[in-house]
């Protein structure tokens, strides 16, 4: 028997289930990427404001490649489990709020409509960095993307994020219906005014006119989001199961803690996410730049550099003493200050909590599936606190050590000769770089940092920025990560 919504009534009493009528429950958001992070997030806060009466707020979810999220809950009414992982056990709840699923490539017209529904108020995304076809080191629309230039030749079956909100909003502007507001919960700077801009531009080259009202009426609110959501795994799967009684064909695992900040700018209207948890804030950037640079930059660090050192996982990596030291000394001595505190933030608490979150045991975080996309997310993790730190004429030792450690990476070649799986946007020219340098750290660094898409122009020409990757990245070739690191916090 599946897990579904005549299934419900006979789980386990330790199961929590939803508290309302799922089945009467009204589609408020669309959501664009249905992945195993909105459905461990913003879906949970979903779930509970349906829970407090709020039943206007469920979610139609989208995805925009692949059908296997529709082809596994389809069959559960939209239901799945969210196994909540700490070292005291698993807790199971089952979350409603995802009502519908679409597979966009298989039906844009399904899509589309669902977008232009006058009762959808609110356009929530995650499609990761790479999903908004723009340029990372910019922040502008990539013009010369071939699904960009698709959309632009076909818009009523776009193949992007940028082009399905640009051709429901065109079609909400010609019905005289008010346009939705879009949430962008990806990891992006300034996420809100990001999107406005790529959104915006694509508007503007379909028709000026368009574009305009673009800018003047739709709302783009910024967040930061924070859980830490590993992939799901067959003894995943298989654990749910038996504990529920009955298969869900895929649940989510993730970790006790969860954080939403959202800027409270919605035109018409959002559901009351301030009481299931949420914080409601007038700006969002000193949140965003905590969470980006402290949490996504040793993050990315410790997964370029604990999967070079042989580390699966993100905890494994973080039972070595070196690379707890590195965390450490990269957060304190060279990150925070660049991290202006949110109100009433503790940065000493946050980053000892974070670092007890890397650690747990219980997430099966793999180091090789936050090393995927690191062109698109370098920039904003790592990068940009190193501008600030030469702004500032201080060191970029340990920033610098991340960096090469995703140059050693990307090389596509592990330290026991062994190919690396190497995901990413540009993973050819990332080939064809690693390619020509061999196993030359010098030449491969000068072929990675003319990317001008990653590095932009000012980083490559500044000798202090290039002195310190070079040298880290020659260590890596000479001693192995585990050894470069083990000599960086030695001192």
């Amino acid at each position: 028997m599946r897990l579904s919504l005549s299934s419900l009534n006979g789980l386990p009493a330790d199961v929590r289930r939803p508290a309302y009528d799922v089945a009467n429950a009204e589609i408020g958001v669309v959501h664009l990427g249905v992945g195993a992070f909105h459905r461990a997030h913003q879906a949970v806060y979903l779930d509970d404001c349906l829970g407090l009466g709020a039943t206007g707020w469920a979610v139609c979810g989208a995805s925009l490649r692949s059908p296997d999220t529709s082809q596994a809950l389809d069959p559960q009414d939209g239901l799945y489990t969210l196994a909540t992982r700490s070292g005291s056990g698993d807790e199971l709840r089952i979350i409603g709020s995802l009502r519908r699923l679409l597979v966009a490539p298989s039906n844009p017209k399904a899509l589309l409509d669902a977008m232009s529904d006058p009762g959808v108020r609110i356009v929530t995304l995650t499609v990761t960095e790479k999903g908004y076809c723009h340029d990372p080191a910019t922040g502008t629309l990539d013009e010369a993307h071939p699904d960009i230039v698709a959309d632009l030749a076909n818009p009523s079956a776009p193949r992007t994020a940028p082009g399905y909100l640009v051709e429901a909003l065109a079609r909400r502007k010609a019905a005289g219906t008010p346009p939705f507001t879009v949430l962008c919960c990806d990891n992006l700077p300034s996420n809100g005014a990001t999107v406005a801009r790529v959104v915006g531009h694509l508007a503007s080259l379909r028709d000026p006119d368009l574009g305009r009202w673009v800018e003047g009426e739709v709302a783009f609110p910024s967040t930061m989001v924070d859980r830490i959501v590993p992939a799901t795994t067959d003894a995943d799967k298989a654990m749910v199961s038996s504990r529920l009684g009955v298969d869900d064909h895929w649940p989510v695992m993730t970790e006790p803690f969860s954080q939403w900040v959202i800027e409270d700018r919605f035109p018409t209207g959002r559901p009351p996410l301030e009481d299931v948890g949420a914080e409601l804030v007038k700006d969002v950037r000193p949140y965003e730049d905590m969470k980006l640079r402290l949490l996504n930059g040793s993050h990315s660090t410790l997964a370029y550099l604990g999967y070079l050192a042989g580390h699966e996982t993100i905890a494994g990596t973080m039972a070595e003493s070196a690379f707890q030291l590195l965390v450490e000394r990269l957060q304190d001595q060279e990150v925070t200050p660049t991290v202006p505190a949110p109100p009433g933030a503790d940065l000493a608490a946050y980053k000892r909590a974070l670092r007890a979150r890397f650690a747990n045991p219980a997430l099966r975080h793999r180091t090789w599936q936050i090393a995927m996309d690191g062109s698109q997310k370098l920039p904003q993790r790592l990068l940009a606190p190193i501008r600030d730190r030469l702004a500032a004429g201080a060191p970029i030792a340990l920033l610098s050590l991340g960096v090469a450690g995703w140059m050693r990476y990307v090389s596509g070649t592990d330290e026991h000769g062994q190919a690396i799986d190497v995901r990413d946007p540009l993973a050819e020219r990332f080939r064809q770089v690693a390619h020509t340098a061999g196993p030359d750290a010098e030449r491969l660094a000068d072929g990675l940092l003319a990317i001008r898409e990653v590095f932009g122009t000012d980083l490559p020409a500044d000798p202090r920025f290039t002195g310190a990757v070079k040298a880290a990245l020659a260590g890596l070739y000479r001693e192995g990560a585990a050894a470069t690191v083990r000599r960086a916090v030695a001192g």
